[in-house]
């Protein structure tokens, strides 16, 4: 019996953006480098070897991987469960649940102002 492949999901699939540990400046692929002319889609392994930070001027070994953002975390398949909340990224979700919280909190404190 053979076993399915893993499946990944979007955020997997999606291309990883770098950060400088120097500066903080972070390379997304989508967008690019307008500075050095590299064009939007371009992939952070594909940068020419002598490409450097726009920012702080460092090669490119002193870059790291952070992952995908602006991605949402699930499955493709799931997305169009869960009222739209399944497109959410994770950032979005977080900002999501805690301005639920601080709502509901006010609310809370909102009922001392009945007499």
């Amino acid at each position: 019996m053979s076993e399915r492949p893993k499946e990944l999901t979007l955020a997997e699939l999606a291309s990883p953006n770098y950060e400088c540990r120097a500066c903080g400046y972070v390379y997304e692929p989508d967008k690019g480098d307008s500075k050095a002319g590299i064009e939007a889609g371009t992939p952070f392994e594909e940068l020419p070897i002598n490409w450097k930070c726009p920012v702080c001027g460092v090669p490119r070994s002193q870059f790291t991987n952070v992952g995908a953002t602006n991605a949402p975390s699930g499955f493709q398949e799931n997305l169009q469960y869960g009222l739209g909340v399944n497109n959410l990224t994770p950032g979005q979700k977080s900002l999501l649940i805690y301005g639920g919280l601080v709502l509901a909190f006010l609310f809370f404190l909102s009922l001392y102002t009945l007499n």
